[in-house]
């Protein structure tokens, strides 16, 4: 194979490449050779033909759906769901005592039906998650000293994480804000969300200690929306949706929701793998919910259900809707993400209600609904 030789190397090598010399003998005396002054190739004229051909392709990509795609590769650098909360409340910011909710908080999110599950982890409780548009949130409460804090376990509880301050209260604060006393408005319906106020914010609250003495503790800690007539409520065998759905699950005792046969403000978490000749409906449950690993099974050799997996989500499904429940499945594959988009799509397409998700960004501002180079948009409704 043949390689390029320096003229030192090249001197004494037969018919291989011979180095040019660079000087010439003049009057007994080696000068060096000048070199020609170098040209840049004249720029050929760009054919308008071929700009026009450049834009129509542009345009039959953004026609046949490739506009996510581009949107994407173009935002790849602009800042995640989370990066806005990276120096939450400090002076400046504007986050002080959320004083730019909602007009500039809120103004472009859209509701999205997913739920934040574990939403206690995120940088700010319960301001990512309405931030990305997810509908739901999740904190678990544990019973210590009197007081209900959040955490995943008894490791990563404090004193200051508690159900009030992480939630009742900005849940509170941002209601008042959503419904002024002013010259223009003097109301009280609107939601948390600017973008479609009659959206309700689903307040999943999961018991790790005992139901029957933590319970009552939610309850009361409700009080501040209960006065203001912000949560949802069952009365004379109908259901009135407010601003704020709260939903008992974990140790949530059943008997507790029901005791009061005529009235209830607080609603349970039926078990969506066990709906059948139950007492589970939309007067008592909003939720039916199951770990999708432990009732569907593995789908990660696979990559999406089986024939069978698929028949018991469509008919676990099916019963949820028919008792006017929301069906709801957690623990789905978190990994690999392929895997985790197409459960996520398939179970959209087969009418789930929320998504129980952990990546927020990727589920509210991603297109994970089609994997192909030209994705499509999928309204996954309400």
């Amino acid at each position: 194979m043949a390689s390029w030789k320096s003229e030192k190397s090249a001197a004494g090598v037969g018919n291989d490449y011979y180095a040019v010399p660079n000087t010439f003998e003049l009057n007994g005396q080696d000068t060096p050779l000048a070199a020609p002054p170098r040209r840049r190739p004249a720029k050929r004229p760009r054919h308008p033909c071929a700009m026009m051909c450049g834009l129509a392709v542009l345009a039959l990509l953004l026609g046949l759906g490739a506009g996510p795609y581009v949107d994407r590769q173009l935002r790849r650098d602009t800042r995640s769901v989370d990066d806005i909360f990276g120096n939450w409340g400090k002076p400046g910011t504007g986050t002080e005592g959320i004083a730019w909710y909602p007009t500039d908080f809120m103004r472009d999110v859209i509701p999205v039906p997913c739920h934040s599950h574990n939403d206690y982890w995120r940088k700010v409780p319960f301001f990512s998650a309405i931030h990305a548009g997810c509908i739901g949130v999740e904190a678990d409460v544990w019973l210590r000293n009197g007081d209900l804090l959040v955490g995943h376990d008894t490791a990563a509880l404090q004193r200051n994480r508690t159900f009030q301050s992480l939630y009742i209260n900005p849940i509170v604060e941002v209601l008042e804000r959503s419904n002024p006393s002013t010259e223009f408005y003097n109301e009280n319906r609107r939601g948390v969300f600017d973008t479609d106020p009659d959206q309700t914010l689903i307040l999943l609250v999961d018991l790790k200690t005992g139901g029957a003495e933590t319970w009552p503790w939610v309850v009361r800690q409700l009080q501040p929306l209960r006065e203001k007539g912000w949560l949802s409520y069952f009365e004379d065998g109908k259901i009135h949706k407010r601003q704020v759905t709260v939903v008992g699950t974990g140790n949530t005792p059943f008997d507790q929701i029901i005791a009061n046969s005529t009235y209830r403000d607080t609603f349970f978490d039926a078990p969506l793998d066990k709906l059948e000749n139950s007492a589970y409906n939309s007067t008592n449950s909003y939720y039916a919910s199951v770990s999708f690993w432990d009732t569907i099974g593995n789908v990660w050799f696979r990559g999406e259900p089986s024939e069978d997996q698929l028949a018991k989500i469509r008919a676990q499904i099916r019963e949820a809707h028919a008792r006017g429940l929301h069906a709801r499945y957690w623990e789905l594959p978190p990994w690999p993400i392929h895997t985790r988009n197409r459960i996520w799509q398939i179970l959209v397409e087969e009418g789930i209600d929320l998504l129980n998700v952990d990546d927020l960004d990727a589920a509210t501002k991603g297109d994970w609904s089609k994997g192909s180079f030209f994705p499509r948009r999928r309204d996954i409704g309400r």
